[in-house]
């Protein structure tokens, strides 16, 4: 499946328009129309990790190199937007994980 057809589907089972879709990740709707109708080539990294951030769907699965992945989606996003943490954050959030798995493990170390 295309990377047109992927979005145009991801798009109405979302039930959003054109227009919010655009506003959401910051182009014009002419350009995710062009999208969807394949008119737009080789959209950058950027664009497509909005769309995918937005979709709640990995990158591989929205240009359809991946087509049974048992990747969890929501994690590769999260993991994505680790990246953009500095790292008194990333060591904050590290933290938080540590705790919350160790509360759910029962260890109340």
């Amino acid at each position: 499946m295309s990377l047109a057809t992927r979005l145009n589907q991801l798009r109405l089972k979302k039930g959003k328009s054109l227009q919010e879709v655009a506003d959401a990740i910051d182009v014009s709707k002419t350009h995710i129309w062009e999208l969807e109708k394949g008119r737009s080539e080789n959209p950058s990294f950027e664009m497509l990790t909005k769309l995918a951030d937005y979709f709640k769907v990995s990158i591989r699965y929205l240009v359809g190199e991946d087509h049974e992945s048992k990747d969890d989606p929501q994690l590769e996003r999260m993991f994505r937007q680790v990246g953009e943490l500095d790292d008194r954050d990333r060591a904050l959030l590290d933290d938080m994980i540590a705790n919350m798995i160790k509360r759910r493990r029962g260890d109340d170390d």
